[in-house]
């Protein structure tokens, strides 16, 4: 069970807000302060720099403590961030294989799709995980938000139920946005609750900080990499269900401005997990 949900919670990383994923500038300095709930208008600036893309990583262990059950994780993670004129559309397919120090193999695939409203009040998501190739698990529903955050989560599935979202919740995407707003406003610390739909579990809050920007090199870069700005990103994520003062697990990245990230690193504790960008393109312009 432990090595199911070590899976589990891996497929949910790229979300990246929960990934890749606010809105008004904190001070760099003092007590982190509620953004606006409503992020439509105080995303604007990141969103209007963002690339449709499509991008590949290859995943892999990085280490491993020697306590740690898992021994070696291969695998792809590929991630497309859509315009969709009202909304944002992500899809994120993970192909993995995890190896256990008892000798045990776990193939898991992943397919993670969202809509999320421009407006940052309305997130449709819908995921299926199979293990070794048979449905694990399918979960699916709605979500919407109030201008002060609050909400209501309805999942269709595993099984229909309500689930109330407290004050100051955001989606992913919306999330990802006030990342970026964030860091280009030169602030350092962010702090708010996210609704990702990765599981019934609920929402979870995502500390984040927001390391000083650097150029991305010219030489030998992708294109769509070139002369963009760069922000080191450490973000600490702890389910609100849980008691625990240590995060479930946490997450390094490299987050570009136009919201492509070139590299993560995913700590559960007892394993990291990397992944590479191998590859990206930019996706059609929706044309609204």
């Amino acid at each position: 069970m432990q090595n199911r949900r070590s899976a589990a919670r891996l497929a949910r990383c790229a979300t990246f807000g929960a990934f890749l994923v606010s809105l008004t500038a904190l001070p760099a300095t003092g007590p982190a302060q509620a953004a606006p709930a409503n992020a439509a208008g105080a995303a604007v600036g990141a969103a209007a720099n963002i690339l449709p893309h499509r991008a590949v990583y290859k995943m892999s262990l990085l280490s491993a403590r020697n306590s740690s059950k898992v021994s070696d994780v291969r695998g792809r993670m590929l991630f497309e961030w859509a315009d969709a004129c009202d909304g944002w559309t992500t899809e994120q397919r993970f192909q993995l294989r995890f190896v256990y120090a008892e000798g045990d193999e776990m193939a898991m695939t992943t397919n993670y799709t969202t809509w999320e409203a421009k407006d940052g009040q309305r997130y449709r998501f819908n995921v299926r995980k199979l293990i070794n190739g048979e449905e694990d698990e399918e979960v699916r529903g709605d979500a919407r938000l109030a201008k002060d955050g609050t909400g209501i989560a309805a999942f269709s599935m595993p099984e229909p139920q309500d689930m109330e979202l407290p004050p100051d919740t955001m989606f992913p995407t919306a999330h990802t946005l006030a990342v970026l707003d964030h860091a280009s406003a030169g602030d350092t610390f962010f702090n708010r609750v996210v609704f990702d739909g990765a599981d019934s579990e609920g929402a979870t809050e995502v500390s984040t900080v927001i390391g000083a920007a650097v150029e991305t090199k010219e030489d030998g870069a992708d294109p769509l990499l070139k002369g963009k700005k760069a922000w080191p990103v450490r973000m600490a994520f702890f389910p609100l269900k849980s008691d625990s003062a240590q995060p479930e697990y946490e997450m390094s990245l490299r987050l570009l401005q136009n919201g492509v990230a070139e590299s993560m690193q995913i700590d559960y504790g007892d394993f990291t997990v990397n992944a590479i960008l191998e590859k990206v393109e930019a996706l059609p312009k929706s044309g609204c």
